[in-house]
């Protein structure tokens, strides 16, 4: 089993989505991480395993590579495509409880901006590590936040700006999360983001990259775990 689930989590890693795939060339023609999945699951390995013990593995092994920027953000689509094939094979078993996600998370883009590159790129790494992702587009106003966090009880927020101009965009909506909700996690990300800047709105962590967003939110759950 365990060679089969690292086979799964290579698979992952490479974007190799099934058999057809032409990439990564050392893998061509060989069976994807959907085929994989299936034999594992013909083989009785329980859906919670194939998840957490391969492709897990494998989102995790490229997010540490495009933190140390050994890969790009086309390495991390092509895995991510890999990931979204895997986890449409396994919603029958997030349906029917057999495996639970580890949380919520919500994500948009802030009013006034339209990009979702780096919006789609985070919610779909989340998700590969066992989140529940809602994703609520891109230019969402501060009160269609607030509005979803409250149909979400305890979810964590990821919010989006790649403009200098929609920052303070950014700031309100962080202010209106945290006056009607001050317990919620709020995430920050986007090219003119910092640090400092998350500090100064108020905002729970600045992540640069989605693996970043991915221990935050395994941190936060675990310590909620306790």
């Amino acid at each position: 089993m365990d060679k089969l689930l690292s086979r799964l989590a290579l698979c992952i890693e490479m974007g190799k989505q099934n058999k057809s795939t032409p990439y990564p060339k050392e893998l061509a023609g060989q069976d994807g991480a959907e085929e994989l999945v299936a034999e594992a699951l013909e083989k009785g390995v329980s859906p919670r395993d194939i998840l957490y013990r391969g492709c897990v593995v494998g989102m995790n092994a490229i997010g540490e590579k495009f933190k140390r920027k050994e890969v790009y953000v086309p390495q991390m689509l092509i895995a991510a495509k890999a990931m979204t094939g895997v986890m449409n094979r396994l919603k029958p078993f997030f349906i029917s409880g057999e495996i639970k996600e580890k949380g919520i998370f919500l994500i948009g883009t802030v009013s006034g901006d339209l990009h979702d590159i780096g919006k789609n790129l985070v919610g779909m790494i989340v998700e590969g590590a066992g989140f529940k992702v809602v994703d609520l587009g891109v230019d969402v106003k501060p009160e269609t936040f607030v509005r979803v966090i409250g149909e979400n009880e305890g979810c964590a927020v990821g919010l989006s700006a790649l403009l200098t101009t929609t920052m303070v965009n950014m700031e309100a909506t962080v202010e209106e999360i945290k006056t009607r909700y001050p317990q919620t996690k709020v995430l920050i990300g986007g090219a003119p983001v910092t640090g400092d800047f998350a500090e100064k709105i108020g905002a729970d962590l600045y992540s640069p990259d989605p693996q970043g967003a991915v221990e935050y939110l395994n941190s936060i759950t675990e310590q909620a775990a306790l």
